[in-house]
């Protein structure tokens, strides 16, 4: 009587010898993932297939064949989980990206990044550095149950970055030539969504402006002060789809910036969004993330409470705050990324992958800046001193001089203004 062959629950592996066949047991079912691996291949040419950021779809660059997307907005409405032990639970049943995908350790910064399994070189999009390491992707962390895909293509970037740095004529001139050569980095970054109401008794001293009349040497006059009153309220606020960001790899300041994202637009997290992209699993926690998420809510319920006070002083203020419907989201969210260096410093630029918005760091061409603030005090400076000069001889020196002055004047106050943006501009 013949064996099965191969044995039931046994599965192909590779072989050392050419000509025999190997099998190995089948993992057990709790040990497979919890959707299956993808890959990415043009079912026309096999070739690898690409992500189109216009419409979501799936077009093959070798052969042109194209797969019109399968997209399911469903924005607002997207799951929430609740902080209970069994939402918790069946959050984490899902694991990885629920595809094959390779990671890249950065040697220069550390980040962690994952890319397309077909990925032959890669730099770091956070740093800019080549020096990196490539692996196996883990797939222990939470899976991401909703994006937002991207809508700018790739090509409009550099267009948006020359606009951005021709906005101000601080920045050097070379940096307008880089842009045109700027790689960008398309990458999905993680967040943490919350919602939350937040209800607030409030008790506070207040001051309010009192005016009286005294008699003193001789005379009545009148002094203010300032009377003290206890005054309490109640505020109640709801808190949707507040975002922490997921990564400690990015400036904090910047991603502030650009998270005007429209969250109409949320989608259901699919392994196809992340086809010819990079991504980046969280490094902060859920825990660490939702501490600072109610920090926030609570720094905005002690606003409201202020607010209500009959005036804005107010002292030995006193709070008691209670949370509930308190729920998350883990989400991915499109973001290009590009490092260029300017005179040995390396500079980052974000895209917004949704809506366009830019930011990032500019450096400031300061002999500009001085040139520009000596051409604003030279007037002054000159009617000043022929003011003086015609004051000496007879003539019209006073009037000429005050007008010196007032140019003068002038010309500090926008010198000021002028060089506290170019600060600002140069410590982003």
């Amino acid at each position: 009587m013949d064996k099965l062959f191969p044995p039931s629950n046994y599965i192909p592996t590779d072989s050392a010898i050419a000509g025999i066949e190997v099998y190995r047991p089948a993992p057990a079912e709790a040990d497979q993932p919890h959707r299956p691996v993808v890959e990415f291949n043009c079912p026309q040419c096999h070739a690898v297939t690409a992500y189109s950021a216009a419409d979501g779809g799936l077009t093959c660059t070798h052969c042109g064949y194209y797969e019109p997307p399968h997209q399911e907005i469903v924005g607002k409405g997207a799951e929430e989980f609740e902080f209970t032990v069994e939402t918790l639970e069946r959050a984490a049943q899902a694991h990885g990206w629920g595809e094959a995908r390779k990671e890249l350790q950065c040697q220069s910064c550390g980040a962690y990044t994952s890319i397309p399994p077909e990925t032959l070189t890669h730099t770091c999009p956070f740093c800019g550095s080549n020096q990196v390491i490539q692996r196996d992707a883990p797939q222990d962390l939470l899976r991401p149950r909703f994006l937002i895909p991207f809508k700018i293509e790739p090509a409009a970037c550099r267009d948006i970055t020359r606009e951005w740095l021709g906005s101000s004529w601080m920045p050097p001139g070379l940096l307008r030539r880089l842009a045109k050569v700027a790689d960008f980095s398309a990458i999905y970054l993680p967040f943490w969504t919350f919602d939350a109401v937040t209800a607030a008794d409030w008790q506070a001293e207040v001051g309010h402006k009192k005016t009286e009349r005294y008699y003193s040497g001789g005379e009545w006059k009148t002094r203010t002060k300032i009377v003290w009153k206890w005054e309490s309220g109640q505020v109640q606020l709801g808190h949707d789809d507040l975002l922490v960001e997921g990564s400690t790899r990015l400036s904090a300041l910047l991603l502030g910036q650009i998270k005007n994202y429209n969250m109409h637009q949320l989608a259901p997290y699919e392994p196809t969004y992340l086809a010819g992209h990079q991504a980046q699993a969280y490094d902060i926690p859920l825990e660490a993330a939702w501490e600072t998420a109610r920090y926030e809510m609570r720094e905005r319920t002690r606003e409201a409470c202020r607010a209500q006070a009959s005036t804005s002083r107010i002292r030995n203020f006193r709070m008691n705050l209670d949370f509930s419907d308190e729920s998350w989201r883990y989400i991915l969210l499109p973001v290009y990324l590009a490092n260029y260096v300017y005179q040995q410093q390396s500079y980052q630029v974000m895209i917004n992958g949704q809506s366009g918005v830019i930011v990032g760091q500019r450096p400031v061409d300061w002999a500009k800046v001085w040139l520009a603030v000596a051409g604003l005090l030279a007037p002054g400076l000159i009617v000043g001193i022929a003011g003086l000069i015609t004051l000496i001889f007879g003539g019209l020196g006073l009037f000429i001089g005050l007008i010196g002055f007032i140019l003068l004047v002038i010309g500090l106050v926008i010198s000021f203004n002028l060089v506290r943006t170019a600060l600002a501009m140069d410590d982003v």
